[in-house]
């Protein structure tokens, strides 16, 4: 009985470390952004999202953005699935994959349909702050029947996690 008793508890101390590692329930990121726009639009701007991570792995991101260059707007705001590869205490490599509008003005605006995939990486501070290194994002954008591929987005700031 003495032997068993000893291997439960051993058992269970083995395990607290399991129960430890915990998620972020939410994480607010902000920061910069390069954008290219098929053609030869080159802005800068700025990105931010929300999630709220369901488990250790999977999320859903709320994500907005703004892009300027000479007059010229580009404002996106797309929803869709994260997953994390929260398997390092230090950093957090994620993928996903957001749908939603974007708006283009250079004086009068129009509306349409965004779409990013991409990914990138976390790089923990502490338990509450991280570091984007990285987010880059193939962008297609659909605006009056025209589809545009060759578009992409990169990012880079600070990950405030709750």
């Amino acid at each position: 009985m003495r032997n068993w008793t000893i291997s439960v508890i051993l058992a269970g101390l083995f395990c607290l470390p399991a129960v430890a590692q915990d998620h972020p329930k939410a994480e607010l990121f902000g920061g910069y952004q390069y954008t290219h726009l098929e053609q030869t639009i080159n802005a800068h701007g700025w990105n931010a999202s929300i999630t709220g991570n369901l488990n250790n792995w999977f999320g859903l991101a709320a994500d907005f953005s703004g892009a300027y260059e000479s007059g010229f707007k580009f404002h996106t705001y797309m929803f869709g699935p994260v997953i994390a590869a929260r398997h390092s205490e230090r950093a957090t490599p994620f993928v996903h994959a957001l749908f939603g509008g974007a708006h283009a003005s250079n004086g009068s605006g129009i509306n349409g349909f965004s779409m990013a995939l991409g990914g990138g990486l976390d790089v923990k501070v502490n338990n509450n702050v991280a570091v984007r290194l990285v987010q880059a994002d193939w962008l297609l954008t659909r605006f009056q029947g025209i589809t545009i591929k060759k578009n992409a987005r990169v990012s880079a700031g600070i990950v405030f996690r709750f």
